[in-house]
């Protein structure tokens, strides 16, 4: 069962900005995007109950096979018809449907629509956004205490209506990405038992979950990480067990499978474009190009850009799966799905799982890289010094060494070059040592620039790393932990 007893963590920032929206003058149209489970409907309802005076939620019906257009306008008055008391009616069409939701606002109160999985409620009437639009132009700013907030997972959807349709052009008051959880709030779902768990058992359930709430929602902080990843997603009733399915299906319903076929190929590591459309077998074209920008707008996947010392981005990016989960699943539950249908497949530790260490590294990459801010702060860097932050590729030529990865590269303006290695292991050894100077031996950058390797990392330190005053900083992830 779900801890539902936890207050919405993390979104502070997320809740100030669109409480400052009250504070401007005139009506609002708002934007909240995100990946699936990230908690958008949390927000937009936690801010709703402790700002609003009356709120109106509208969700559209999940994708399925024969669904209508007249079935989510009929879905839409059945729920006006339960906040209002108002008999469900039949409207012939989207423009009388919001008319007549006009017609219960008032316009001394402040009031927010909330219209949830818009991509949903469009359905298959290429005519709703125009509608939507001529509904905001006509009726609802006119309103003076109106917030209408525009939500949704099926993030390229509202690219391509809402965002690049010059019919809302000027019109958006706020856009609002909601991204994972840093590291500091997952921990809080340990609520009273964080003092029992350490950090590497979090990071190994983070392994699993990313900072992804709905996920984090169902720990059991009494539970081992083992024992709470294999009731989680290791039976056939684990509330993630067959999440993967439907969260593709609900974002890309019958164009699925390429989405599924795409994010395969970067399971076991980085890939350019190149490399993905020779897996694929497809030329290289706007398409596929338009399907990754689609995953990385869902927040599944994240394209990696490498920058010159000049500021300026190359050539060189290569796209990763950005999502714990998502390649959790496709690692170890895919192979696996009959044998734990049937019962046949019990986890006894998380370590004993093939290419663990492997996988593990990814994990805590991606962790790491969607807390750069946690990052930032604790090598104390200005934001406004940085020029650039972001993995970095060097390919060989005969200009350098020799090819060179480094997880997160941050170029300040002082001209300092911070070469951030990211660790996850029981024993973190001098082979670190080894491994960052052979970077930096291969690494060409400009010799007026200064160099301070990074370890981030959780685990435990050995002597010989102590005390060889390599590193310019080390920075144990635990300690974000409070």
């Amino acid at each position: 069962m779900a801890n539902l007893k936890l207050p919405l963590l993390g979104r502070e920032k997320e809740i100030a900005l669109l409480q400052q929206q009250w504070t401007l003058p005139g009506s609002h149209l708002l934007v909240c995007t995100g990946r699936r489970r990230i908690g958008k409907s949390r927000l937009i309802q936690e801010f709703a109950s402790n700002f609003a005076e009356d709120f109106f939620e509208f969700q559209g019906l999940a994708p399925r096979k024969g669904l209508t257009k007249n079935d989510q306008i009929r879905h839409f008055s059945e729920q006006l018809s339960t906040k209002t008391g108002l008999p469900p009616l039949q409207y012939r069409n989207w423009s009388e449907a919001f008319s007549v939701l006009s017609r219960q606002i008032q316009k001394n109160k402040k009031t927010v629509i909330f219209f949830d999985e818009i991509s949903w409620m469009s359905g298959v009437d290429p005519d709703f956004p125009g509608k939507l639009k001529v509904a905001w132009d006509t009726i609802w700013q006119k309103y003076p205490k109106l917030m209408i907030v525009l939500c949704g997972s099926v993030t390229s959807w509202i690219e391509k209506n809402i965002f690049k349709d010059a019919d809302f052009m000027g019109r958006i008051s706020l856009r609002i990405r909601l991204k994972e959880l840093p590291i500091s709030e997952c921990a809080k779902f340990w609520s009273d038992k964080l003092h029992q768990v350490s950090a590497f058992e979090i990071l190994k359930v983070l392994a699993l979950t990313g900072g992804v709430p709905r996920y984090l929602e169902e720990i059991k902080p009494s539970f081992s990480a083992d024992a709470n990843i294999a009731r989680m997603i290791f039976t056939p009733s684990g509330p993630l067990f067959d999440e993967y399915q439907r969260v593709f299906f609900d974002i890309f319903d019958r164009r699925a499978l390429i989405y599924k076929k795409i994010v395969k190929t970067i399971t076991e590591k980085k890939l350019s474009f190149k490399d993905i459309c020779q897996k694929l077998n497809k030329q290289k074209n706007g398409v596929i190009s338009e399907y990754l920008s689609d995953l990385e707008n869902s927040g599944f996947i994240a394209r990696d850009t490498t920058f010159n010392f000049d500021g300026r981005a190359t050539k060189t990016s290569r796209y990763r799966i950005a999502d714990n989960y998502l390649r959790f699943y496709l690692k170890y539950i895919t192979p696996n799905e009959l044998r734990i249908k049937k019962g046949m497949f019990e986890l006894s530790s998380l370590e004993k799982l093939s290419q663990w260490d492997a996988i593990m590294g990814y994990q805590f990459e991606n962790t790491m890289l969607n807390n750069l801010e946690l990052i930032i702060e604790s090598l104390k860097i200005k934001k406004h010094q940085i020029i650039t932050a972001a993995p970095y590729f060097q390919k060989k030529n005969s200009k350098n060494k020799g090819t060179c990865q480094i997880d997160l590269l941050i170029h300040t303006e002082s001209n300092a070059l911070y070469l951030c290695e990211f660790k996850f292991r029981r024993k973190i050894g001098s082979e670190m040592i080894s491994e960052m100077m052979r970077k930096v031996e291969v690494l060409k950058y400009p010799v007026t620039f200064s160099i301070r390797p990074v370890l981030i990392y959780e685990g435990e330190l050995t002597k010989e790393v102590l005390d060889s005053d390599y590193f310019y900083q080390c920075i144990r992830v635990g300690d974000w932990i409070a």
